[in-house]
Formats: structure tokens, C-alpha cells, sequence
């Protein structure tokens, strides 16, 4: 493995969050709270690992990063995305730790409380990381990408 298939597989790890925090909310919303605990226990390890390889691949290319080439309404559309996408995972680590406390001290009225909050925010980190990924890389790639340099 080398450092350019890190944001393949932190996409891929985002993805899996995807699919693991709607899973645990559709358990929990119908009462089957150790599925759901299952599934938030493989959302926030997909989650650790996609940060974990996001710091890898920041730490290692040394503030060099794609530029975003496409031009037009869609160049908006993404960096709108991209903004917000950021903002929000700032918010979304703090809100998971917030949210798993409470659940740990078997707290469940605030754990519920904050986990509204927490989960569509962490949803919408997890989809638009997918997207912006894609965006970055595979729809609009820069011209070395695009080569396949």
C-alpha cells in the first residue's frame, strides 16, 4: 500500500460509516438496541480509522494537495459541499465522544438527547466525504490523476 490509495480507502471507511450509522439508527428506531450497539461500535471504529488515514495522508503529503479543476455551477456545488463537509467534522468528533459518554455510563435519556443532534450531523460528514471524494478523484480528477500519473 502506498500513500495515494489512502483516499480510496478513507472514502471506503466513510462508506462503511455511511452504511453503519443508518443501520443503527433504523435498530434502534425499532428497539433492537444491541444491533444497534453493534453497528455504532463499527461506525466509530470506521470512523477512527478513516481519521487515522486522514492525518496519515495529510501528515505524509506535506500540505500538498488535487486541486479541483471542474468549472462552472458545479465547481460552486463543490466546494459548498466541501465547506460544510469540513465545518461539520469539526463538530462531529466532540458530538460522538458527547453522545458514546453518556451511552458507556448507561445514561440513556441524554444519550438519546444528544445522539439527535449527533447523527445527522456525523451522516451528512460521513455521505459528503464519499462525494467530495469522488468529486476530487474520480469525476473530476486533475489532469496528473486524470493520466493516471
Amino acid at each position: 500500500m502506498q500513500v495515494s490509495d489512502l483516499p480510496a480507502i478513507n472514502a471506503s471507511l466513510n462508506f462503511v460509516s455511511t452504511v453503519f450509522i443508518s443501520a443503527g439508527w433504523y435498530l434502534i428506531r425499532r428497539g433492537h438496541w444491541r444491533r444497534h450497539i453493534a453497528c455504532m461500535i463499527a461506525a466509530v471504529t470506521s470512523s477512527t480509522l478513516f481519521l487515522a488515514g486522514y492525518v496519515t495522508y495529510h501528515a505524509q503529503m506535506g500540505g500538498r494537495s488535487n486541486a479541483f479543476t471542474a468549472t462552472g455551477v458545479i465547481r460552486y456545488i463543490y466546494f459548498a459541499m466541501l465547506i460544510s463537509h469540513v465545518l461539520l467534522a469539526f463538530v462531529t468528533l466532540p458530538l460522538v465522544v458527547l453522545t458514546l459518554v453518556p451511552a458507556f455510563r448507561r445514561r440513556w435519556e441524554r444519550h438519546t438527547r444528544i445522539a439527535r443532534w449527533t447523527m445527522p450531523i456525523w451522516l451528512y460528514v460521513s455521505v459528503t466525504g464519499v462525494l467530495v471524494y469522488f468529486m476530487l478523484y474520480k469525476w473530476f480528477p486533475p489532469a496528473n490523476l486524470a493520466l493516471g500519473q
